[in-house]
């Protein structure tokens, strides 16, 4: 998708920007809470919530409406499935072998039985859905996250991820076989645009709720997408308290060990 892959390196080349601009500003990056680009972010951010007021949660509550819940599950266990590649490779480069396994096995067990992920026999199965993306591997191997950043579309990330995300845009079979397939190329929007929706949905009550109560609704956003985001990072396993003198380093697995 030319005009998506432009956007894509438009974002990498932002991503690149701002780490240059952390290593240029370490001291600040602490005294901002590793956001030394708040005020880019915050226009970034009012723009998205621009966006979401007028067309993304609209569509949400719609979607809502009109898809009973057993359906917006369905999707989202197609979606899932469609991403199962990607984890799958993911899990691999970085030396999580059974993880890798686990969901390999649920990727062919929820296309065939499951009929494409209609259905998510493999969960049942004992095969519980896994995590892998390529920033993720990034910390696993050792890269520093840089500062925080909230793009357009893409919403709150850091150069780590960003570039992740578009290694992994790049490397997604599915998407690349709908694209290729003539044909199919619609799919490949349509995909994006359900996933984007079907995501908004499950966010309507909590977003709804944070913004309302919220004395700085951007600051809420950053704490939260983080703590969701190392909690990832980890796959679910409980971070070790940093010491004093530690705080401040990179988020990567050797900071933290250094941080027992």
């Amino acid at each position: 998708m030319p005009h998506l892959k432009r956007y894509i390196l438009a974002m990498l080349f932002a991503a690149a920007m701002a780490l240059s601009a952390t290593a240029c500003s370490a001291a600040a990056d602490q005294e901002d809470l590793n956001d030394p680009l708040e005020s880019m972010n915050r226009v970034f951010f009012d723009f998205d919530m621009f966006l979401d007021h007028i067309l993304l949660k609209p569509a949400a509550q719609v979607y809502v409406a009109v898809v009973p819940e057993p359906g917006r599950r369905s999707v989202r266990h197609v979606l899932d499935n469609m991403n199962e590649p990607i984890v799958f490779a993911n899990n691999l480069l970085q030396g999580e072998f059974h993880r890798a396994d686990v969901t390999l096995g649920r990727f062919l067990l929820n296309s065939t039985f499951g009929l494409a992920g209609i259905f998510d026999w493999a969960t049942g199965a004992g095969l519980p859905k896994q995590d892998g993306d390529f920033g993720q591997t990034l910390y696993v191997w050792g890269f520093p996250s840089g500062p925080y950043l909230f793009l357009p579309l893409l919403g709150p990330t850091n150069p780590r991820d960003a570039i992740g995300y578009g290694v992994d845009s790049y490397a997604d079979p599915v998407g690349y076989a709908f694209w290729n397939a003539g044909g199919l190329r619609w799919a490949a929007f349509t995909r994006w645009g359900v996933d984007v929706v079907d995501g908004r949905s499950q966010q309507l009550d909590t977003l709804d709720e944070l913004e309302k109560n919220a004395i700085d609704f951007y600051a809420e956003v950053r704490s939260l997408s983080r703590q969701r985001r190392d909690i990832q990072l980890r796959h679910g396993e409980p971070g070790p308290y940093p010491k004093l003198e530690s705080l401040g380093e990179p988020d990567t697995p050797k900071a933290q060990s250094a941080a027992k």
